[in-house]
């Protein structure tokens, strides 16, 4: 009974085989012809990796992004449309976040759209110059990170170091040389065949004498030639236009009348030659006539108020607003036209303190960086056409303001100082007020204060 137990065991078909896979292990039956596994086979030493299935076709990874809708951003409270200048920008480029990728013209100032994320431009959804209103579609992009090709392209598109001269002879065909070395053999040959071809030299006959050309009458065309008459029509910007719209509209409600006076200047001239290399070294503000004037306007409103005051209501106003600061608006000119960005709060302020400010803002206005902040609001101008030589004008008032003071060039003249004649640098002052709110004696005064606080900088100590 015993003898025939392997034999049983040999035909049993029942026998399991361990065999390992790489995430399971199971058995499976083995014939009797197949040998036995050895404890070699178990061991650590002699396991073979399994090889991994191979999968009868490939899996092709693809990322889609979501598309985003860029809309015209808020501007202001009193802005709701705009005139898109410009894209920054072209379809298919990508951009970086807050990157700037288009430019909205309003009436007041330009307006950056920036982009909301990184993706790359699909499509502009209006076009240059057309008319946008808050919140409008303006462009579509893909968010996402930027492609590998336009990398590719920016690295081909990156001009390479010319080759040096050493590097581009090397870098010749053979054949040039040869060429070349073929054209230097011919030479001789040709030298060597010239004098075959020589002949004997022709006596030269006797050159007529030259004849004297006469000037051809000019053809009668009946009208002298002009000049170019060309002309071009040039589309007015937003800026340009409300800046006419504005004027044009101060001179239909105002009762505008301007008054004039006198300034000598030697004395504030003086007082900036004194301190301002002092002040530049501890401020780093240039000391200008700005400040001055700005500071001598606040003084005086205390007893004239109502330079600083304002009309409101409906059919022309019925309302004068008085009002306890001075926000003082600086006319600046820019490429695009006129703005008065606004020194808010300048009764506070001392006349460094003005300056500063005066300098940051038109600073902004020639870096095309003002806001609707900077400009909105204003309770009285000033404008200096000085800068550019002016040397008498009227300026027209800013509305709701009541009042713009104009400032010129500063030229040496004559007077009379204690009933002798000197040289003094002077300057016209111009004064145009509101005749509904100010009266000729108020305005006068108001002039006649601003001089006497130029004319001797000391009494802005008292004020």
């Amino acid at each position: 009974m015993y003898a025939r137990l392997p034999q049983r065991l040999a035909s049993r078909a029942s026998v399991w085989k361990l065999s390992r896979t790489s995430r399971d292990i199971r058995f499976r039956p083995f014939s009797a012809q197949s040998p036995r596994p050895s404890s070699s086979v178990l061991s650590p030493s002699s396991r073979k990796p399994p090889s991994t299935p191979q999968p009868s076709h490939t899996l092709v990874k693809t990322r889609h992004y979501a598309d985003k809708i860029v809309k015209v951003p808020q501007m202001a409270e009193s802005i709701t449309e705009g005139t898109l200048k410009q894209f920054s920008k072209q379809v298919g480029d990508y951009v970086e976040q807050d990157e700037e990728i288009a430019t909205i013209e309003t009436d007041k100032i330009d307006v950056s759209v920036n982009a909301p994320d990184s993706g790359t431009i699909k499509e502009f959804l209006v076009q240059e110059e057309d008319t946008v209103t808050v919140g409008q579609d303006l462009l579509k992009m893909e968010l996402g990170g930027e492609p590998s090709g336009s990398k590719e392209e920016k690295a081909e598109s990156e001009p390479k170091e010319p080759a040096s001269e050493k590097q581009g002879t090397s870098s010749q065909p053979s054949g040039g040389k040869e060429q070349e070395a073929g054209e230097k053999k011919s030479e001789p040959k040709e030298e060597k065949s010239a004098p075959k071809e020589e002949k004997k030299p022709q006596p030269s006959k006797p050159s007529p004498p030259p004849q004297e050309k006469k000037p051809e009458p000019k053809k009668d065309t009946g009208s002298e030639e002009l000049g170019s008459r060309e002309e071009r029509r040039v589309k007015m910007n937003r800026m340009r236009l409300r800046i006419a719209e504005r004027l044009k509209q101060s001179q239909n409600t105002a009762a505008a009348l301007t008054t004039f006076n006198e300034v000598d200047m030697s004395s504030l001239m003086e007082f900036r030659k004194l301190y301002k290399d002092e002040v530049l070294k501890k401020t780093g503000i240039k000391l200008g006539f700005m400040s001055a004037f700005s500071r001598a306007c606040i003084l005086a409103m205390k007893d004239i108020p109502a330079v600083n005051a304002s009309i409101e209501g409906a059919n022309g106003g019925d309302t004068i607003v008085y009002r306890d600061y001075v926000d003082i608006s600086v006319a600046v000119a820019t490429e695009k036209g006129l703005v008065t960005p606004v020194v808010r709060n300048a009764e506070s302020l001392d006349v460094v303190g003005i300056e500063k400010a005066i300098a940051d803002l038109g600073r902004k206005a020639r870096d095309n960086k003002l806001t609707i902040e900077d400009m909105a609001g204003g309770t009285f101008t000033i404008s200096n056409g000085g800068v550019f030589g002016s040397l008498y004008g009227t300026p027209i008032i800013n509305l709701p303001q009541t009042a713009v003071l104009g400032l010129h060039a500063i030229k040496d003249k004559p007077v009379a100082i204690n009933g002798k004649v000197e040289i003094r640098p002077m300057m016209y002052l111009a004064l145009t007020y509101d005749h509904r709110l100010l009266d000729g004696r108020e305005a006068v005064t108001f002039l006649v204060k601003i001089k006497e606080y130029i004319e001797d900088p000391r009494r802005m100590l008292l004020g």
